[in-house]
Order: C-alpha cells, then structure tokens, then sequence
C-alpha cells in the first residue's frame, strides 16, 4: 500500500488541474409569499461552482463580497479543517489530498480560481503581538477593490484592510485589546465592515453589541451606535466567543428593552443613503438613514421570522444591482433559506432554498451577496463549509 501511496502522491495537484466546469442548473426549493401573480426574482442554483484546485479545500467559509469587476471574493476558516481533511498537508503526506487553501480566496465570476493569500506573515505585529484573526469574519471589497475583513476567534478584536494582491495597508482595534461598548479605539469581535461614502462602518457585535464608524481619510473616530440609534449598550461577552453562544438563549435582547442582542452581524448600506444591521439573535434587521456628517437615524425594524430559535435569522443582507436596489435579500441561518423582499415596502415576496447538504440547500448559512447580473453568492459555517452560486434567471 505504501509505494501505491507515494506514488499516487506523484501527480501534479494544482490549480491547472481544475477546469472551470459548465453551469449545472438545478432548481431550488422555492416557497411563494407574496399574491400568486407577485413578479419577484427567480434563482436556480449551479450546482459546479466554483472550481477548486485539485489539492485544496475550504473550511468553514465566513464571508462572500463581490469585486467591483464582479470577482467573487471569500475568507475562510483553515483552522475549521481537521488532520482527516488535510492529509496532503500533513509531514510527510498520509493522503493524496488535501491541503487547506489560503484564507482570503478570489474566484471568478465562471468559478475560475484565480488566486489566495493571507495568514500571520501578511500581518504586521505591534506590540510583539501578530495582528491576523484566529477565525476571519465578514469581508468587504471597496470600490478600489482593496479587501476588508475581521475576525470573531480568541482576541480577534481587530479589522484589517489589505490591497487585491494580499498587501497591508492598514486595521482598525488590536487583537488582545478590547474596551466593551464606550471604546473609541478598540473593537469587540467585529463581524462585519463597510468602506462608503467616505466612512469605515464596522458591526462590532460578538463581544459588543454596537455599529463603530471611523473617517475613511484619517482614521479617525466618528462615531457609536446601539439599537435605534442610542449610545450602544447592553452586557458584552466575557471570555472568547464560541459557537455554543451562537445558540445561547440569554444572548437575545428583549425587543423592548431597546438594545441589539448579540450578535450584530452585518452592516449593509444602500445606494440612497441608508444603512441595514442585522441584529441576528433578535430575528431582526435595523434600518438606519445615513446622515451627511456621518450620523445613523434610526428608521424602523425589520423582523425576519421573529418566533425562530437556535441559530436566528437575519445573518446577512444584500440587493438586487438594478439602480433602485429594488429588491432585498435576508439570510437566515436558522431556516436555512434566504428571503426575498420589496425594499420599498419591506413586503416579504418569497423564500429560496431549506436546511440540507444538497446544492441549494444550506447549513448554517451565513453570508451572501450579489454580483452585476443578479446572481447570489451564499457561505456556510460550522460543518456546511462551502460557497454556492446561486444563479438568476429572471424576474417572473
């Protein structure tokens, strides 16, 4: 068996061993809300996307944003892999595969691998301490096209910014240093980041409970906010986040009580001055208008199957590319589906996808966004660990 396996282990696996596949439509589970004759967004899902190098895997993938030129761009967790799942990556090698891919990824639209980077020595160290995320969260692609993320592992309190090639350009809080809701200068586990309109907003909601937003130009503090619009508050977690609090009953916030529960897990602002936070262990999203000097007004809430427990809802937000944004889509965790709203009205039209492990269905479904066609790109954490393409196929 051996000289078998050392010999097997002999072929190139690289990336020009996986050819971008043809899209492989399938249809998806599809649940009607709105009056039959409503017209809302259709999908199907493609079931070949995206082409992973032959000796490379992904983990648990915390984060999908789509590039200004419609590349798709994910980071995932390679601590979430286990010695069973790399064993090309093991010294010496036990298996023919596989090795972890690097934790920033950018794929074509066509699913095309185009390249990875990132780990503790793209990372600059200040004060002896290494600033890259234990467990990467959230990432956003700016209109340069230069990549923001966070992270939520063990004194991941920190956002980094780096160029489309993988080089450090600059972060926002410092892991070990955490200063709970009143902090200027430090962050909580943040989840998410937005670079817009001359402001960085950040949803620092796994330690705090709070959105942050700091001058794009300067660095500097511009402001705090918590649930509807008031100073942030509410009790911050003591200790390092795990995923057993991600279904921790205390962690949700009475809607009365007029705080985010934990945990804030995005920001998603509008073309038209407006700004959703997903308050997701509340099954809501926050709606905000974006004020000229920098401001957040609050407008109204947005609950998205407010009776469900477990995982929640409202994990992640993005829209429709047409100009006026026209419609809204909610991840939810939970139900393993994502919702399809008006955003004018809020009018809830339909939902795609259910729990499963087939394509189209979704474990632990934690991120999506759009590119230029309309297309959705949808992330799963804990044992989903893929990225989906979910493919539109016209409004009806």
């Amino acid at each position: 068996m051996r000289p078998f396996l050392a010999a097997f282990l002999l072929l190139p696996l690289t990336a020009a061993t996986a050819p971008v596949p043809q899209p492989a439509l399938a249809p998806l589970t599809f649940e009607q809300i709105a009056p039959e004759g409503t017209k809302m967004p259709r999908f199907k899902v493609d079931a070949a996307w995206p082409a992973m190098p032959d000796d490379l895997l992904l983990g648990q993938v915390s984060g999908v944003a789509v590039g200004p030129d419609d590349s798709v761009w994910v980071v995932h967790r390679p601590h979430s892999l286990t010695g069973t799942d790399t064993g090309l990556a093991q010294s010496p090698p036990i298996a023919a595969c596989c090795k972890p891919a690097p934790p920033v990824v950018r794929f074509g639209k066509d699913g095309r691998y185009i390249s990875g980077w990132g780990g503790a020595e793209s990372a600059p160290t200040i004060d002896g301490v290494n600033q890259w995320p234990i467990s990467l969260h959230g990432i956003f692609i700016d209109k340069a096209g230069s990549v923001w993320f966070g992270g939520n592992g063990k004194g991941d309190h920190v956002v980094l910014n780096y160029s489309p090639e993988g080089t450090y350009i600059r972060s926002f809080g410092r892991r070990d240093k955490t200063g709970g809701n009143d902090a200027t200068d430090q962050l909580g586990n943040p989840s998410d980041v937005n670079h817009s309109d001359g402001m960085v907003l950040i949803s620092d909601g796994y330690t705090n409970r709070r959105v942050i937003g700091f001058d794009a130009q300067s660095n500097a503090y511009k402001g705090r906010w918590g649930a509807y619009g008031k100073p942030p508050s509410g009790p911050v977690l003591q200790g390092a986040f795990d995923q057993s609090h991600a279904v921790d009953p205390s962690r949700v916030a009475d809607p009365g009580a007029g705080i985010f529960g934990s945990i804030v897990h995005c920001v998603a602002p509008t073309k038209d001055g407006y700004l959703y936070v997903c308050d997701r262990n509340n099954n809501r999203a926050q709606l905000f208008k974006r004020e000229k000097k920098g401001g957040l007004t609050f407008v109204r809430d947005l609950a998205i199957a407010p009776e469900t427990g477990g995982t929640h809802t409202v994990t992640d937000i993005a829209f429709s590319p047409d100009p006026q944004q026209t419609y809204l889509y909610v991840a939810d965790m939970m139900n393993g589906r994502i919702w399809i709203l008006e955003r004018k009205t809020h009018a809830i039209l339909g939902a795609i996808g259910r729990v499963g492990r087939q394509a189209g269905q979704f474990t632990w479904l934690h991120s999506i966004d759009t590119d230029s066609d309309g297309n959705i790109y949808a992330t799963e954490v804990n044992t989903g660990r893929r990225v989906q393409k979910l493919v539109f196929t016209g409004i009806e």
